[in-house]
C-alpha cells in the first residue's frame, strides 16, 4: 500500500524544541487569524455606511457678516469654516502630513510600517507612541469614541480600509483637514487659524502652519493661548519632521524657527465690535430656521458698515468713559491678599486668581494693584504686563490715594482696579462706568442699519437699549410737535411768548402743573425758529395746547411712534411719552429724506453654506406710497433744525463738524434722567442717547444732551461723513421764501398764525379753550407717571 502523506519525525534534542515551537506559533498564528476573521465577520456587518462622507456636511455655525463680509459674529456648537482640499494651501498640508501620516497617499489605510516603528520605540525607550494613520483618525472622529480598547481599535482599523475603498485619499484628507478639533472651541484648521491668527488658510506661513498642524496631539492643553511653551516645542518638532521629509529646506526650516507668531489678542483694538447686532440677527434667524440655525451653515450679511460701525463703538464708549471720569471714584473693586514671597510663579498665580472674576472690558482692563502711593501706583495686569502709572494718570482716582480715603475706597497693595490708555500713549486708573448708553445710525434714504451699538459692552451688559429700551426723549421730542403745527398755520416767524404757565388740576387730571424752562428763566416774545434753537419748554407747551394734544397724537404715529406710549397731554410737548432709539432714528429719518417713512432694515441675504441664497432682501426704494408728511413740512422742519445746530443747544456740533448740511435736536429730560442728540446729514440719521438702566440723575449738577450725547453724535459723524460731500438743502413745491424766512406757500406772513400768547396776561382756563385742546381726565394707569411730570 502506497503512502499518502509523509510526514518527518521530529529530531531529537533542539531541533525539537524549535520544531514545536515554529508549531506553536503557527498554530497562534493561525488561531488569530481565526478569531481575526471571526471578529471581522460580526463587526463588518455592524459598521456604518461610510459612503455618505463622499458628500461631507459637517455642522457649521450660524455666520453673521457686515455689508462688506467682515466676520461680526458666529453662534453654534462648534467653530467651523469648510475648505475645499483644493483651497487648502500646499504648507498646511506638507505640515500635517509630516507630523501625522508621511505615508498617507501611500499606505490603504494602516501603515504597517510606521506601526512596526512605534512598536520598537515603545519596546525601546518605554513610552506610547501612536501610530494612527490620518485615515484612522477620520474614522475615529466621525463614527468612534476616544475610548482606549481593542474593541475601539478594531472597529477603527476596519473602518479605515472601508473609507480608503469607498472614498478618494483627498476626500479623507479634506474631512481630517475639517473636522479634527484644534482647541479654543476651533473643528478644522480654517477655524483654528481664524481663533488663534486671525486670519484666512491662505495667509499662513510655514511657521503658522506648523503651529497648527502640531494641535491635533493636545489641543486642549497644548495650544498656544493655554500653554505657550508646550505648543511652540510641538511646532518645533513639526518644522524639523517638514524638514526630514523634504517640504522644507534647511534654511526655509530655520526660518520658521525664527519666525515669531503674533496671536490673535481678545482685546485687539481692531476687532469689529457688533454684538448686538450679531445678538439681534441670531434671534431672527432662530425664529425662521429653528435650532438648525446653530448647524446649518448660514451665512447673513447684514447692512453693517464696517467703518461706520467702528466709529459708533468707539464714539460711544469714548463718550461714557468721559462721562465716568467727572464723576466720584467709587474704589477698587475687589480687595486680595498678595503674597509676601517674591518669586514670579507665585505672585502671577495669586494675580490670575485674583482677576479670575474681573476680565478685561475691552479697553478698560483690570489689574491688580502692587504698590500705591500719592505720586505713583505699580500695577500687573493679568498678561504680566507691570504699568508704573504717575501724573495725570492718577488723577481720576486721587481720593482714593488720599490717607482719609475711605477704607472701601482707598487704592493699596492688593487692590483690584481698571487701568486704560489714555490719548499720549500712558496708562490711567479709572472705574467700570455704571451708566449705559446707545448709538444707532440708519441711512434715511432707504433704512439700512450703517451701525448699531447697544450699549457700552455686550459681555456687561447684554439689553439691547436701541431696540428695548423705552426711555423719555425730553426736548429731542419737540421736532414733531412743531411739525404738527406747522400743518395749523403756524410758521417759523410766529412770535410765541415764553412767559410763565400754570395749569390747575381740572387740565391736568390731577396735580396743577407749573412748568419750567431749563435754566429757570423766561425770555418772553420770540419766533418759533429762536425757540427751537433755545428749546424753549413754555412755546412747546403753548404750541401743544393750540393745535391740541389729540392732533399732535395722530401726527406723531406718522413718524413711527405709537400712539400709547404719549398720552394726548400737554406733557408731551417736552417728551414725557417713551421713545427707544430705534424710534427716534426711524422719525428724524422722515426729515432727513424729504418726508418719507422707512423701516429699519438689517439682514440683507442669507445663504447656505454652499453660498445659495435663501433670503435676498433689498431695502426697497422711496415712493408716494411711503409719504409720512409733506415734503414741504420736512423741508421748513430741516431748516428749523439746521438753526439748532448753528445757532442753538446744539451749536457744539457745527463748530466740530464745521458742515453745512447737520440737522439735529438736543434732549434732556427731567433731572437729568436721560440725554439726547438726534440728528442727521441727507445721507444719515444718527441718535445717541446715555442713561441709568435705573433711572437717576445723571451726574451731581446734572448732565445735558448738549454735554453728554451730542459729543458722541459728533465723533461719529466726524468719521462717517469723511468724503461726502456737503448736500445742499433743494426747495420742494408748496414752500416760499420772505424776508429770508421759509413759509409754506398759503401761510406766508398775513396768512399764517402771526403769534401766539402774546395778548393774554394770564394763561387761559381750561374751560376757554376748544374742546378738542382740553385733555380728557387721564386712565389710571397713565396716572402716576404723569404725575411725576408734573411735580
Amino acid at each position: 500500500m502506497k503512502k499518502l502523506f509523509f510526514i518527518p519525525k521530529p529530531a531529537s534534542g533542539p531541533m525539537r524544541v524549535l520544531w514545536w515551537g515554529g508549531a506553536v506559533v503557527a498554530g497562534g498564528a493561525l488561531a488569530t487569524l481565526c478569531v481575526v476573521g471571526l471578529a471581522v465577520a460580526v463587526i463588518t456587518p455592524k459598521l456604518p455606511d461610510v459612503s455618505e462622507l463622499s458628500d461631507y456636511r459637517p455642522k457649521l455655525p450660524l455666520r453673521v457678516y457686515s455689508a462688506e463680509g467682515v466676520l461680526i459674529g458666529e453662534f453654534g456648537e462648534e467653530r467651523r469654516s469648510f475648505v475645499p482640499i483644493a483651497a487648502v494651501p500646499k504648507v498646511l498640508k506638507d505640515a500635517v502630513l509630516a507630523v501625522e501620516d508621511a505615508r498617507f497617499y501611500e499606505h490603504g489605510g494602516l501603515d504597517y510600517k510606521g506601526l512596526a516603528r512605534a512598536v520598537l520605540v515603545n519596546l525601546r525607550h518605554g513610552v506610547s507612541q501612536g501610530a494612527s494613520t490620518i485615515t484612522q483618525q477620520v474614522a475615529r472622529n466621525v463614527y468612534l469614541s476616544s475610548e482606549r480598547t481593542l474593541t475601539r481599535k478594531t472597529y477603527e482599523a476596519l473602518l479605515a480600509f472601508r473609507l480608503e475603498r469607498e472614498l478618494s485619499k483627498d476626500q479623507i484628507l479634506e474631512i481630517y483637514l475639517n473636522q479634527i478639533y484644534l482647541g479654543n472651541r476651533s473643528y478644522g484648521f480654517a477655524a483654528a487659524s481664524e481663533a488663534y491668527f486671525g486670519k484666512p488658510l491662505q495667509d499662513l506661513t510655514a511657521a503658522e502652519a506648523a503651529m497648527l498642524a502640531g494641535l491635533p496631539k493636545a489641543p486642549r492643553s497644548g495650544n498656544p493661548l493655554s500653554n505657550p511653551r508646550r505648543a511652540r516645542d510641538r511646532q518645533l518638532h513639526v518644522i524639523g519632521r517638514m524638514q526630514a521629509t523634504g517640504v522644507l529646506t534647511a534654511e526655509q526650516a530655520d526660518a520658521a524657527r525664527a519666525e515669531p507668531l503674533h496671536l490673535r489678542d481678545a482685546a485687539d483694538p481692531k476687532r469689529l465690535h457688533a454684538e448686538y447686532v450679531a445678538e439681534t440677527v441670531r434671534r431672527l434667524m432662530v425664529e425662521k430656521y429653528g435650532d438648525s440655525t446653530y448647524t446649518r451653515g448660514l451665512k447673513v450679511y447684514t447692512t453693517l458698515v464696517a467703518a461706520d460701525q467702528a466709529a459708533a463703538y468707539k464714539s460711544l464708549r469714548k463718550g461714557i468713559m468721559d462721562y465716568e471720569r467727572r464723576q466720584p471714584y467709587r474704589g477698587p473693586e475687589k480687595y486680595v491678599d498678595l503674597p509676601a514671597d517674591p518669586t514670579p510663579a507665585v505672585l502671577d498665580e495669586a494675580v490670575d486668581d485674583a482677576l479670575a472674576d474681573h476680565p478685561d472690558n475691552g479697553d478698560v482692563m483690570a489689574a491688580v494693584v502692587l504698590a500705591a502711593g500719592p505720586k505713583e501706583v505699580t500695577a500687573v495686569r493679568a498678561n504680566g504686563d507691570t504699568l508704573q502709572i504717575t501724573g495725570e494718570g492718577l488723577r481720576p482716582v486721587q481720593t482714593g490715594l488720599s490717607e482719609k480715603a475711605a477704607p472701601n475706597v482707598r487704592i493699596r497693595r492688593g487692590a483690584v482696579v481698571r487701568v486704560a490708555k489714555t490719548a499720549k500713549g500712558g496708562w490711567e486708573i479709572t472705574q467700570l462706568p455704571e451708566v449705559e448708553g446707545a448709538f444707532v445710525a440708519v441711512d434715511p434714504r432707504n433704512g439700512t442699519v450703517r451701525a448699531l451699538v447697544g450699549g457700552f459692552d455686550f459681555d456687561k451688559n447684554k439689553f439691547n437699549h436701541v431696540t428695548q429700551a423705552w426711555r423719555q426723549p425730553g426736548s429731542s421730542f419737540k421736532p414733531f410737535i412743531y411739525s404738527a403745527a406747522l400743518e395749523k398755520g403756524f410758521t417759523p416767524g410766529t412770535v410765541i411768548n415764553d412767559a410763565p404757565l400754570f395749569f390747575d388740576g381740572s387740565t391736568t387730571g390731577g396735580t396743577p402743573w407749573e412748568p419750567k424752562n431749563y435754566d429757570g428763566t423766561f425770555d418772553g416774545p420770540m419766533t418759533m425758529r429762536h425757540a427751537l434753537e433755545q428749546s424753549k419748554n413754555m412755546v412747546s407747551i403753548r404750541l401743544l395746547q393750540s393745535i391740541g394734544t389729540q392732533y399732535a397724537q395722530d401726527w406723531i404715529t406718522r413718524f413711527g411712534f405709537t400712539a400709547e406710549k404719549h398720552p394726548a397731554y400737554l406733557p408731551m410737548a417736552l417728551g414725557s411719552g417713551s421713545v427707544t432709539p430705534m424710534q427716534m432714528a426711524t422719525a428724524y429719518a422722515v426729515f432727513a429724506n424729504g418726508g418719507y417713512r422707512v423701516n429699519p432694515h438689517l439682514v440683507t441675504r442669507v445663504t447656505d453654506h454652499k453660498d445659495q441664497v435663501l433670503v435676498d432682501t433689498p431695502p426697497p426704494p422711496l415712493d408716494e406710497s411711503m409719504r409720512a408728511i409733506p415734503a414741504r413740512n420736512a423741508f421748513v422742519m430741516d431748516t428749523l433744525l439746521n438753526s439748532v445746530v448753528k445757532n442753538g443747544t446744539g451749536r457744539k456740533a457745527w463748530t466740530t463738524l464745521r458742515r453745512d448740511d447737520i440737522y439735529g435736536k438736543t434732549g434732556t429730560t427731567n433731572d437729568s434722567i436721560d440725554t439726547w442728540f438726534a440728528g442727521f446729514q441727507p445721507t444719515m440719521v444718527g441718535i445717541a442717547w446715555i442713561g441709568y438702566d435705573t433711572p437717576r440723575q445723571l451726574g451731581v449738577r446734572g448732565e445735558t444732551g448738549g454735554s453728554l450725547s451730542l459729543p458722541v453724535w459728533t465723533g461719529f459723524m466726524d468719521t462717517a461723513l469723511k468724503g461726502v460731500p456737503v448736500a445742499a438743502l433743494k426747495a420742494p413745491d408748496g414752500v416760499a421764501q420772505v424776508d429770508g424766512e421759509w413759509y409754506f406757500d398759503d401761510f406766508t406772513p398775513g396768512h399764517g398764525i402771526a403769534s401766539l400768547g402774546i395778548d393774554v396776561a394770564e394763561p387761559q382756563p381750561a374751560e376757554a379753550l376748544a374742546p378738542e385742546q382740553v385733555a380728557p381726565p387721564p386712565p389710571p394707569e397713565e396716572r402716576n407717571r404723569i404725575l411725576e411730570w408734573f411735580r
